[in-house]
């Protein structure tokens, strides 16, 4: 999407809950006084002098935290996380936390540049009064992204990692104007482009107010139901019409679906549910966008398999772009142990875009090597993310890496 790369969110700043522990006490700068920390009896006057006089690890320190389970991927922040294995290796850690957030932002870049020529083609055609080829671009998978991309803005928003926040905000408005195009060459129902309109408008305007701190805490609660709502009754529907006409063509999965989450979301709301309860309903929103962008390379796979002379219609620049977005989020999200951002970019970075690379190069579509320079590149990179995450966090193994990023311990 953008080409700019923005520098790294700062996490929030409010004063932590002092109380013991083996390592220094990660607070604000403001509150640095001795007299309001507490340490134990085995700290000596250099970890105080580690602590109290090293400007530059408290500003890494900062960041970190203890891993997450996956049902609390949504949660933001909370002000006194701390690490317990950084400690030694905190210039590489602050390099790579860094690093990790610029490649997030440079994914804006392919992300942008995927999405362009389909804007392009459909103008000409418009231009061209050739309304009739806007048809070969189906609204309703449109529509099921931009509800995806709303998704994953609202959980990037709550977790303040802007570069994201920008991918995702720049992904909607991409979206949102090729659905413009397809309204204008009466390729969509103008009812549905008005409703889409509508929603577009909303889910930004409050997003951007929740990230500068400008929307009410009810408001935004509503919005997350919203979401949650519209997401869970989208995914079954569309995984149900992926394998239509082989299964009849039914509203039932998304009416069911509807109806369910609805319920959740009351039961949450009015505390019938428990805090466990609670937790997954709210990671509902994050998990089904992850899922309906995860069922796209199913979907395309499924196509492929029907139909193979179809892949000739692929383009292999297109993903070529797709693995290379996706993969440069791959390292923020397992440094920063977000299992559902790390599933959703690996997914689709090794089975859409990779995956689609090898349906064009087993039907001669591609050269030898081209595909191979992207499977070199590809696994390459992530075994670079692997490598540099375990120098970060100061293991002897990228498997500890992937253990805390499944089990959040």
């Amino acid at each position: 999407m953008a080409g700019s790369v923005l520098p790294l969110a700062k996490a929030p700043t409010s004063s932590p809950s002092l109380r013991t522990c083996n390592y220094p006490l990660i607070v604000p700068s403001s509150s640095l006084k001795p007299s309001s920390i507490s340490f134990p009896a085995t700290h000596n006057s250099k970890h105080l002098n580690l602590f109290l006089f090293n400007p530059p690890l408290l500003r890494s320190l900062r960041h970190r935290f203890k891993p997450r389970v996956a049902v609390e991927s949504d949660v933001p922040y909370p002000p006194n996380q701390e690490s317990e294995k950084l400690q030694t290796n905190t210039k590489s850690a602050e390099e790579w936390d860094l690093l990790s957030a610029k490649f997030s932002g440079a994914a804006n870049v392919p992300f942008l540049l995927l999405q362009l020529p389909q804007i392009v083609l459909n103008a000409r055609n418009l231009l061209a009064g050739n309304n009739s080829a806007l048809l070969a671009v189906p609204w309703l998978g449109m529509f099921t992204g931009l509800l995806g991309n709303l998704s994953l803005l609202s959980y990037f928003v709550k977790k303040r990692e802007k570069e994201v926040v920008l991918v995702q905000t720049l992904g909607v408005v991409s979206i949102y104007v090729v659905l413009v195009q397809l309204a204008m060459g009466q390729a969509m129902p103008l009812p549905h482009f008005v409703v889409t309109s509508v929603v577009v408008g909303s889910g930004v305007i409050v997003n951007f107010m929740k990230y500068f701190n400008l929307l009410n805490n009810a408001i935004w609660r509503l919005w997350e139901d919203f979401i949650t709502v519209g997401g869970l009754t989208v995914l079954p529907q569309v995984i149900w019409s992926t394998f239509v006409p082989l299964i009849p063509n039914s509203i039932l999965p998304g009416t069911v679906a509807c109806a369910l989450a609805i319920v959740a979301v009351v039961m949450a709301r009015t505390g019938k549910l428990s805090e466990k309860g609670v937790k997954f309903v709210g990671s509902i929103s994050g998990w089904t966008a992850t899922l309906l962008f995860m069922w796209m390379p199913v979907a395309q796979m499924w196509t492929n398999l029907l139909k193979p002379d179809n892949i000739k219609g692929l383009s292999a620049l297109s993903m070529l772009l797709a693995m290379i977005g996706n993969g440069l989020m791959i390292p923020r999200a397992l440094f920063i142990r977000d299992l559902m951002w790390f599933t959703g970019s690996s997914w689709a970075s090794v089975l859409y875009g990779w995956g689609n690379l090898i349906w064009l190069y087993c039907f001669n579509c591609i050269s030898k090597e081209f595909f191979l320079s992207a499977t070199i590149g590809l696994y390459a990179w992530i075994g670079i993310a692997l490598w540099r995450d375990m120098k970060a966090y100061g293991y002897s193994s990228p498997l500890r890496s992937l253990k805390e990023l499944v089990f959040g311990t």
